[in-house]
């Protein structure tokens, strides 16, 4: 069994469905509000899990109902917690999410997300050091990301940067991660003075393009890759990225190749826009195995 951890954000989604997103000074009336278990960490952690990995989360949340909240739905996927903290003094984070004209607009309020410090890492040492490979996002500090990329590079521990939301990650951050997943967006913007191809041409087997339904690029040493993705009915594409991270993670723990993990993580991400919620649509292993079979 793969065993990862998980040091990230973990947040209440708050979800709207709409005909159309409002302009500036425009009300519009929603079809349809949901509250769910989110956060870019939270969502890797879970997908993980129901992908049958031994997934430990590092993180916090706030003393308050959404913490209660998020510790119960890890509980019920089977997400190791013995390294998420309560703090007091905020609250927990919230993802304020509008779903309209076939796609999704966010916005994140970190709360008890900004305090995954440096010392909570080092609480949670020993499990990393023992990880298979280590996930981060960019919902908590970059000084904390920055940390955790020096311990995973010193002791030669697998790290994979999915760089969302997009920051000015260090480029120490960059060199540290043994994987970086980024959207084209995001691609351009930690390396600006490249093109697409001579990003993925400097980082053979380790940067992967994610294209949504068009799958995935990367270059094998020799010339870009694509791995094709697969086209579905998508009803909510929030955690899409989410699942391909974590599936990516799995595979590659369990020793699969690198177009074997990605074809995983496309077929993962596929099955997860056909339900509603972030966490909502995240596939089981069986589920994935059969989509692909």
């Amino acid at each position: 069994m793969a065993k990862i951890v998980v040091v990230g954000s973990a947040s209440i989604d708050l979800t709207v469905i709409a005909d159309k997103r409002p302009n500036a000074g425009e009300t519009v009336i929603g079809q349809q509000l949901m509250l769910s278990s989110g956060g870019k960490g939270a969502n890797q952690a879970v997908a993980a899990a129901r992908l049958g990995a031994d997934v430990t989360f590092v993180g916090c949340v706030a003393n308050d109902s959404y913490g209660n909240d998020i510790i119960e739905n890890f509980k019920q996927n089977n997400v190791n917690i013995e390294h998420l903290a309560k703090v007091e003094n905020t609250t927990t984070g919230t993802a304020h999410i509008i779903l309209a004209e076939g796609d999704n607009s966010i916005v994140v309020v970190p709360g008890a997300n900004l305090n995954v410090s440096c010392q909570i890492i080092d609480n949670a040492r020993d499990e990393i050091l023992n990880a298979d490979i280590v996930m981060v996002q960019q919902e908590i500090p970059l000084d904390s990301i920055a940390y955790l990329g020096e311990l995973c590079h010193s002791h030669q521990i697998q790290l994979l940067l999915n760089p969302a939301p997009i920051q000015a990650t260090p480029s120490s951050v960059i060199a540290n991660a043994a994987f970086i997943t980024p959207n084209e967006h995001e691609a351009s913007a930690i390396f600006p003075t490249m093109s697409l191809n001579q990003a993925l041409q400097n980082n053979p087997h380790k940067l992967i393009v994610t294209q949504g339904s068009a799958g995935a690029l990367y270059h094998d040493g020799q010339e870009v890759v694509t791995v094709d993705g697969f086209k579905v009915q998508a009803v909510d594409t929030t955690g899409a990225g989410d699942t391909f991270n974590a599936a990516f993670a799995v595979a590659i723990a369990e020793k699969k190749s690198f177009a074997e993990s990605i074809k995983f993580a496309n077929a993962a991400a596929a099955l997860s826009v056909q339900k509603l919620g972030a966490q909502g649509g995240m596939p089981s292993r069986t589920e994935v195995e059969e989509f692909l079979g």
